[in-house]
This record gives structure tokens, C-alpha cells and sequence, in this order.
């Protein structure tokens, strides 16, 4: 047997006595001492702490989805694409989180469902936010957040700016692939509706991505995103069947059910359905 290393000699700081160490920088003491089991079931931290890390997961979506809209306002597509690389990357993380949850078993949650009260996923403000940059905007979703006026206060400015796939159709046309002035003068609060005339436009990218390569590679970008988002709605929509069945969630939908209608739900709908023409 080797006997143990001594990092000192590879010059590592051992001591740090009123200097900036690992757990003040993360802050360490706030993040590790925020879960609060109410009950004394075992796998309520597990509960914990995948909702409180998926929260932090979206954080940092929500900062990446802000710069990338930021720079295809400025039509730097380049750079855009290096935000939205991570943003889909960020998802598949919260994909592989579900796996984690899914060793919970229906008797181990139903231990300490009854702690959770009204609480769900259902109001998490962060996931709403989200769905409003990107483009699925419905203001009624905002009232589950009156509570905390500043956080609707926040979801209330997103409705009346432009979406991450509005300032891609804006890129689109400005790249001289026109679209109707309509496409722009809408209702920003509202949802983004199919329409024919943008699938033609983006038909076009892609009968020709040589020609509109940055266009192209923008599409799948959003594409390759709102893949790995669809993916993350179904795991939920599974999870929560496989632990509580066809229950009304704690929140007050009809949980599984109402997660399955969502599904349906599609954030940038002309870059899927041009597909079947081409």
C-alpha cells in the first residue's frame, strides 16, 4: 500500500481561513441547508431535492434562452446557436432526472403526499417562464403566480415582448424570405398559431440549406430544443402515472390526464409540420 498522497505537496491550498473557498462561491450553506422534510418518510428529500436541482436546471435555461433571443434580435445567429446548443443540452439533463425519480415507488410518495398540501409543479413560475419566451404564451397561467406579484409582474412583461420563434420569424424575414405583415402585428400575449404562409417560408430554407445555411441551422437549433422539451413533458406525463396512476395531482388538475393534453402542444409548429411536404 502507497502511502497517502499529501495534495500540500502538489501545491494545493489547504487552508482558507478569510479567503474565498469552494463552498462560498457556490454558497454551500444556503443550497444545502434548503430542504425541509415535513414528514418522515425517506424518500421525501429524494422529492426535494429533484424538484429543487430541475429548478435550478431551468435557471440557467431561463439565462441561456434570454441571451440567445438577445442575439437573434441582432441578428447574430452565430453566436445564437451556441446558447441554444446548451438550452437542449440543459433539457436532456432534466430528461435524466425523471429516471431518478421513477425509483420512487406509489407506496413510498403516498408516505408523504399528504405533507405537499396544494403544492405542484403545476405553479412553478420558472417552467411558465419558459414557455412564455419561447412562444406558448397563455395569460390565464398567470394567476396561479398573483400571489407573488413581483414574479407576475415578470411573467406579465414576457407577454408583451416579442418570442424567442417571433425574433426567429423576424431573422427569417429579414433575410429576404418575406412573410405577411400580420405574422408580426399580432397579439404577442397569445400563442403563435400554424399558418401556412411560414411553413412555405421555411420550406424553402430547407429545399435549399446552402443557400440559407444559418437559416437552416436556426430551424433545426429550435428543432433539436423543442425535441428534447417534448421529451421532458412526456417522462412527466409517465412518472407520474407509474407513482400515482390516474390521481388528481396536488395542485388541482387532474394530473395525468391534463398532462397528456399538453402533449399535444407545439412551440415552433412549422418547423415539424413542413417536414411531411418536402
Amino acid at each position: 500500500m502507497t502511502d497517502p498522497i499529501d495534495p500540500a505537496s502538489d501545491g494545493a491550498r489547504m487552508s482558507f481561513d478569510g479567503q474565498m473557498s469552494y463552498a462560498d462561491y457556490l454558497h454551500l450553506d444556503a443550497i444545502l441547508t434548503a430542504q425541509h422534510p415535513l414528514s418522515d418518510a425517506h424518500d421525501e428529500m429524494l422529492f426535494i431535492v429533484q424538484h429543487q436541482t430541475s429548478e435550478l436546471w431551468m435557471r440557467l435555461a431561463i439565462h441561456e434562452l434570454t441571451t440567445a433571443r438577445r442575439l437573434l434580435e441582432e441578428r447574430r445567429l452565430r453566436p445564437a446557436f451556441k446558447h441554444l446548443s446548451r438550452i437542449a443540452r440543459i433539457f436532456e439533463q432534466l430528461n435524466n432526472a425523471w429516471d431518478v425519480l421513477r425509483t420512487m415507488t406509489p407506496s413510498d410518495y403516498t408516505a408523504f403526499r399528504p405533507a405537499l398540501g396544494q403544492s405542484s409543479g403545476f405553479q412553478s413560475w420558472q417552467y411558465r417562464l419558459i414557455e412564455f419566451i419561447t412562444g406558448n404564451r397563455n395569460p390565464a397561467m398567470i394567476r396561479p403566480h398573483e400571489h407573488l406579484p413581483d414574479i407576475a409582474a415578470r411573467l406579465e412583461r414576457e407577454l408583451s415582448r416579442p418570442s424567442l420563434y417571433d425574433v426567429a420569424l423576424r431573422a427569417l424575414d429579414a433575410a429576404g424570405i418575406a412573410l405577411p405583415p400580420e405574422v408580426f402585428s399580432r397579439d404577442l400575449s397569445r400563442p403563435h398559431k400554424p399558418d401556412a404562409r411560414i411553413e412555405a417560408a421555411w420550406s424553402t430554407v430547407y429545399r435549399d440549406p446552402q443557400a440559407y445555411w444559418e437559416l437552416y441551422e436556426l430551424a433545426e437549433k429550435l428543432v433539436d430544443f423543442e425535441d428534447y422539451f417534448r421529451r421532458w413533458r412526456f417522462n412527466h406525463v409517465t412518472t407520474v402515472e407509474r407513482i400515482i396512476g390516474l390521481k388528481r395531482g396536488t395542485g388541482g388538475t387532474s394530473g395525468a390526464a391534463y398532462l397528456r393534453r399538453i402533449l399535444a402542444v407545439e412551440i415552433f409548429p412549422e418547423l415539424w409540420r413542413l417536414r411531411t411536404g418536402l
